[in-house]
């Protein structure tokens, strides 16, 4: 069995931050803080034990906000590596003895919140330190939300910075609608601030980095779809492959949902020109089985057509009703007169994030975004 994700943050990680703290500022308590910082520790999940660390430094950390920050950086281990593909290298054991790096950084940025809205300035150059040994990235966005202007104006500034965790972090750090993270309210509503640093981005040599933006533009896209479809249009034309690749990884939620304009951004706006047919392998299943999928799809053109070939579950529901879901087919050029069988299995086993009911579900065969076909079959408890 895998191990808990809130045993990232435990009893060691507490030490070696007392230690480090400790190390740069004799005057730090590193036993008040273990004691604040431990007790309870094994009841709590991951971002409870985080915060009870910040907590604790709170309490054992100087007063003045300037003074903190200068002690935190001091006890810091040195900025995470970057292999040839631009990605994170883990700190090896004689790099995490000679500093502080890890979990317990997410707790340090914690504290640059709860302390550093006085000083807006000097908080951000503590994160600016902070991300290049573990990303800053929920840090900085209380400072997004509660002073835009200089915290979007110091991120223009960074997607210069020679830290490819920095330039990473003007992205993730600004997204919408960031995983685990505050959700930033004001882009959510209007995206425009940040779209100027994602084009700055965009081409970024590090994969770490452009990968953060094309996740950026997918998160935009959850409430300005039209936006990221001209986007595309406005930034294939002479592409590289790395900005092609971001560009579809951006563009994925509105290709699965079949966005009429996302998909002509990509070529992919015409129908099928020829049939296509669904087969399912039974018409009674079980549920915690799995229903086989089978497609033919016959050309009737003299051209080869660029096909997106998705399906929707339309599973029921407890009340009745149907709750559509799309799931990821096939990408594939069709030949002309071609005839091909395309094979699937679709999961009945139920999950966390999907309950599934007894009764008649449906599925549907999108291609380039277009219903061609569909078929149901009963679902048996």
């Amino acid at each position: 069995m895998a191990e808990p994700f809130k045993n990232l943050i435990h009893a060691g990680t507490v030490a070696q931050a007392g230690q480090h703290l400790h190390r740069v500022w004799p005057a730090f308590d590193p036993a008040r803080f273990e004691s604040l910082a431990t007790t309870g520790l094994e009841t709590l999940e991951l971002k409870a034990r985080a915060m009870l660390l910040a907590d604790a430094l709170e309490a054992t950390l100087p007063e003045d906000f300037a003074q903190a920050t200068d002690v935190i950086e001091a006890s810091l281990a040195q900025p995470m590596a970057l292999d040839a593909r631009g990605e994170p290298m883990s700190l090896g054991e004689a790099e995490r003895e000679a500093g502080l790096s890890g979990w317990a950084l997410w707790s340090l940025g914690e504290f640059v919140v709860r302390r550093g809205m006085i000083d807006v300035p000097r908080a951000l150059r503590c994160l600016h330190a902070l991300t290049q040994r573990f990303s800053a990235e929920f840090a900085i966005r209380p400072f997004i939300a509660q002073h835009p202007q200089p915290t979007l104006a110091t991120l223009a500034q960074w997607v210069h910075d020679p830290s490819a965790h920095v330039r990473r972090l003007v992205s993730e750090g600004s997204r919408p609608r960031l995983p685990w993270g505050q959700r930033l309210q004001l882009l959510v509503r209007n995206p425009a601030p940040t779209l100027p640093l994602l084009r700055a981005l965009q081409d970024d040599p590090s994969a770490y980095v452009r990968r953060s933006v094309a996740n950026h533009l997918n998160d935009i896209a959850k409430d300005h779809p039209e936006l990221v479809a001209q986007w595309v249009h406005d930034h294939r034309l002479g592409a590289s492959a790395q900005r092609s690749a971001l560009l579809r990884h951006a563009s994925r939620t509105l290709i699965k949902q079949g966005h009429g304009p996302t998909l002509a951004a990509w070529g992919l706006g015409q129908p099928l020109r020829g049939q296509a047919e669904l087969a399912l392998s039974a018409s009674r299943v079980a549920i915690g089985d799995t229903l086989g999928l089978h497609v033919t799809l016959r050309s009737a053109s003299a051209h080869p057509q660029t096909l997106v070939v998705d399906y929707v579950a339309h599973h029921v529901r407890a009340n009745g009703s149907a709750s559509p879901k799309v799931f990821k087919g096939w990408n594939l050029t069709l030949d002309a007169r071609e005839t091909r069988v395309l094979d699937k299995r679709h999961s009945l086993r139920p999950v966390t994030t999907r309950t599934l009911y007894p009764g008649t579900h449906r599925i549907e065969l999108r291609i380039n975004g277009k219903k061609v076909a569909d078929a149901a079959f009963e679902l048996q408890g």
